[in-house]
């Protein structure tokens, strides 16, 4: 174990930097919608609700979630049950199919949707009809429909997580006493899967409220996400763009409160884990059959979006209209996609900001891991809960604080006369530092779980042995610990790494000029290009698919089962 004066001198230097990182960008956020010339106001917060664009953009933003996590939750609660309730042919296989989404970020997978639902899409080619937009004239349904193919992962694996802890003596009770089928579902199960059900709720539900690269992409312009983009080049001239953002920010704590008041406060008096394993029912047969049909079904829709990727990127300029498959098909694209002077840039950007940003990541995850599991204080769960906060703020929000403090530093006499300093904290100049540590605090959670893993299942009696022989705790950390645990910090490297290459909300937000563009950021560029640009744009997304897929079955092989406790709240 740490010793206590060592791990306070790491908890307060964590808990410190944390907080600086995380509380700052907030702070200027609602500063900025909230004072004026030094005064406190709230009038441009008022004017948000009287301006009608803004409260229509809300309104749409509220649905948005709404639709969003109710989709995902039908999706992922029905097959969560079956999992944990029978085995099937392909049970192992389709329950690693469940993480395809995350290996494509969904505004990019709106490329493939567009070509495959579009008026002149796949599908009315395949059922014969005429120009039916599918995804509606408002591009509504278009943005629910992806976003809830990409996040009911995340409310599947919570809720597997809460089925597994469930004692079956008390289902085995319930049946006893004459319970049986939905009645013992909705009297027993949902009421003890509740906590699970509303932790996977509350990230879909704020990530869905304040996504920004998906409503891009359909040009659903009347939400709130795309607002704040759209005002960013008033940043410096107008407060109502950080008033809109700290409306969005309350209404994210607000939405996060009453889904807790109606469902996180529904949990039922329960042992902590179950005390007998649960028996899952064996299916053969057509009964087999039966079961894994819907795990068929969602997998073959979700991977649609990726699909329609994949055949935009190979196929020729207007060699994809009104018909089920490209008629003209062509390797340039994905060629170019790696050899275009544009995207090439890109992938050096992003390639240096997610290594600088993993490097952060390992320094501050393994410390906070080592606090948490390898001591004895008390408040250390106050650490591990405020490591976990960037799974629950907006990162819109953060992307847009972080905008704002490189503002409020590029406009201080001090920094402005000297060069060195305007190229390191100006964002306006160069967004390289906010960039990493966007990515690096986005991304925390992963290498935070991935390491705490780790050291809970490797015994502290090899660490104490090398303390008892004189070794200081950073030889010991660095000789024993880290070689122990060294399959979970590489899987927590790899997935800190690959989602930050694919970072969205921060790529958009943060930069500005084209010589700092990342991939994400180009790749909505690309796609605005007339002519090449959108096969351009899904081959540099089909490439990037690829590298996430890569990483994230490197991932899966090395923390096996608990991959999944690191996309769970």
């Amino acid at each position: 174990m740490i010793k206590h004066r060592t791990a306070w001198i790491i908890f307060l230097l964590l808990t410190a930097l944390l907080g600086f990182l995380m509380v700052w960008p907030l702070v200027e956020v609602i500063g900025g919608g909230c004072r004026v010339n030094g005064t406190f106001t709230l009038h441009y917060i008022g004017g948000v609700f009287r301006n009608p664009v803004y409260a229509e953009g809300l309104l749409n933003s509220l649905g948005i979630a709404v639709g969003t996590t109710l989709l995902a939750s039908l999706i992922a609660m029905p097959l969560a049950w079956l999992a944990y309730r029978y085995r099937f042919p392909g049970h192992g296989l389709f329950g690693a199919m469940i993480l395809v989404p995350l290996i494509l970020p969904p505004f990019v997978g709106a490329i493939g949707i567009m070509q495959m639902l579009g008026p002149y899409g796949a599908l009315n080619a395949l059922l014969g009809l005429g120009p039916v937009d599918w995804l509606g004239r408002s591009r509504y349904l278009g943005v629910v429909l992806i976003q809830a193919l990409a996040l009911y992962p995340i409310l599947y694996l919570n809720v597997s997580a809460a089925l597994a802890n469930i004692d079956p003596a008390m289902e085995e009770a319930a049946a006893n006493l004459g319970g049986r089928g939905p009645g013992n579902f909705r009297r027993i199960t949902l009421p003890l899967i509740m906590p699970g059900l509303f932790a996977g709720g509350t990230l879909v539900f704020i990530a869905s409220f304040t996504e920004l690269g998906t409503p891009l992409m359909l040009n659903y312009t009347r939400c709130a996400a795309v607002q704040i983009y759209d005002e960013i080049k008033e940043i410096s001239a107008s407060p109502f763009p950080y008033a809109l953002v700290t409306v969005v920010l309350g209404f994210s704590v607000l939405l996060y409160l009453l889904m807790r008041l109606l469902f996180g406060g529904r949990a039922h008096a329960m042992q902590g884990k179950a005390a007998v394993a649960p028996v899952a029912r064996r299916l053969r047969g057509w009964r087999g059959l039966l079961a894994m049909l819907p795990f068929a079904a969602v997998t073959l829709f979700a991977l649609a979006p990726h699909l329609g990727v994949v055949l935009t990127s190979v196929s020729a300029p207007n060699g994809w209209y009104r018909t089920v498959l490209p008629t003209v098909f062509t390797g340039q694209h994905v060629v170019d996609a790696v050899g275009h002077d544009m995207t090439l840039n890109a992938i050096r950007n992003s390639l240096l900001f997610s290594s600088l940003a993993v490097a952060l990541n390992i320094v501050l995850g393994l410390g906070v891991a080592w606090v948490v599991v390898r001591s004895t204080l008390r408040l250390r769960g106050v650490l591990d809960a405020l490591a976990m906060v960037p799974l629950a703020v907006p990162g819109l929000v953060m992307a847009f604080g972080y905008l704002a403090v490189g503002n409020w530093l590029g406009n201080r006499e001090w920094i402005r006369g000297h060069p060195a300093l305007v190229h390191l904290l100006d964002v306006r100049v160069n967004p390289t530092l906010f960039l990493v540590v966007a990515y690096a605090v986005r991304r925390l959670p992963y290498m935070v779980r991935a390491a705490v893993a780790g050291l809970q299942q490797t015994s502290v009696t090899l660490e104490e042995a090398a303390a008892n022989l004189g070794a200081s705790p950073a030889r010991v950390l660095g000789r024993v610990t880290v070689p122990l645990i060294a399959a979970n910090l590489i899987a927590g490297v790899l997935l800190a790494f690959s989602f930050s290459m694919l970072e969205v909300s921060d790529s958009l937000i943060l930069a500005q000029k084209i010589e700092f563009y990342p991939i994400t950021k180009t790749i909505f560029e690309l796609f605005q290009l007339i002519g090449v640009g959108r096969h351009l744009a899904a081959a540099l997304g089909m490439w990037a698919m690829g590298f996430l897929a890569v990483t994230i079955v490197g991932s899966s092989l090395l923390l096996g089962r608990k991959l999944g406790a690191l996309f769970r709240a």
